[in-house]
């Protein structure tokens, strides 16, 4: 039974986050990750992370969160700065372009999420799943 449970809520996870993505995609011309990266910093004392940090908050290995940060710098939504105490310590920060788009953005987020939970909900087999993540 737990195997199935695990299928189910795969088929779930697989179903919002690909509605999340082409929203934001197509809304604003940034993909999932990067949306997830910009709330995160957003959220984080002085909107700055450590790379790890941040890799670990949005669920990527450092190269994955490398390559992102090197795309939201390219972008103007972010950039680097070195650890005062531990020049090693490398940290991404939002700017202020970064924050007006993860605002702009964050409806369109919560609508697709939104509606997405609502379609799976008219499905018979991830409908308990829904209910269970909305209550």
């Amino acid at each position: 039974m737990d195997a199935e449970h695990w299928d189910r809520f795969g088929a779930l996870h697989t179903r919002v986050e690909q509605e999340l993505a082409k929203a934001l995609q197509q809304h604003h011309r940034i993909g999932l990750s990067e949306y997830r990266a910009l709330a995160r910093l957003a959220e984080a004392e002085d909107g700055e992370l450590r790379m790890q940090e941040l890799a670990d908050l949005i669920g990527l290995n450092q190269s994955s969160v490398s390559r992102l940060a090197s795309r939201l710098e390219a972008s103007g939504l972010t950039r680097r700065d070195l650890c005062p105490n531990d020049r090693r310590g490398v940290y991404s920060v939002i700017t202020d372009e970064g924050r007006d788009m993860q605002e702009k953005a964050r409806p369109t987020y919560d609508g697709a999420l939104h509606t997405a939970l609502d379609t799976a909900a008219e499905d018979g087999h991830l409908a308990p799943l829904v209910d269970m993540l909305r209550s």
